[in-house]
């Protein structure tokens, strides 16, 4: 199957309610639908993962993160920008629609304008941001290809987007965006 067509039906799984996995810079995703609050419990629960987290969004550009987002100053606003795209991560201030099953218990939502050129393309081609979370199970190593996933999720998934990792096994940084402080680096 060629790569087009590879995108396109783990876009339509999306798009379905579908759980997917898909490389990202340093390991494989997994990610759904982040308005669909079945795919999300169905995600978390594939991974023992609880709610109270609060997930990741991965998205191709700023105009499908900004509805998950509070309006920013345009001075942080660059500052984001400027990092993107890339493996950083920012906390930024939730806006009101987005609900606890996605943010957890915290008022903020992680957001990455990703650089990995296939999660890109998913991202354009499914028409939204993704949830974007490490293909494993709570508490084990990130899996970093498509055969270590399915052994892990053997028929869990809807679909599995094959692809190389652009920085295998590093894992993006994390940083609040109302203090500037780097969470994880």
């Amino acid at each position: 199957m060629n790569g087009a067509l590879r995108v396109a039906r783990a876009a339509q799984a999306v798009a379905c309610g579908g759980v997917i996995a898909y490389p990202t810079e340093g390991c494989y995703g997994l990610g759904c639908d982040p308005k669909n609050r079945a795919a999300v419990t169905r995600l978390l629960r594939l991974k023992r993962r609880s709610w109270r987290k609060g997930l990741i969004l991965i998205a191709d550009g700023w105009a499908r993160l900004a509805p998950f987002v509070d309006p920013l100053p345009r001075t942080l606003l660059d500052e984001i920008h400027a990092s993107w795209p890339g493996p950083v991560t920012w906390l930024l201030p939730a806006s009101a629609a987005v609900p606890p099953w996605l943010r957890g218990e915290s008022s903020q939502i992680a957001v990455r304008i990703t650089a990995h050129p296939l999660s890109r393309r998913l991202c354009r081609h499914a028409r939204r941001a993704l949830v974007s979370t490490s293909a494993n199970r709570a508490g084990r190593a990130p899996l970093l290809n498509a055969r270590a996933v399915i052994r892990a999720f053997p028929g869990q998934l809807d679909a599995v987007l094959a692809g190389s990792l652009t920085t295998p096994g590093k894992v993006s940084q994390i940083r609040d965006g109302l203090t500037g402080e780097y969470l994880r680096v």
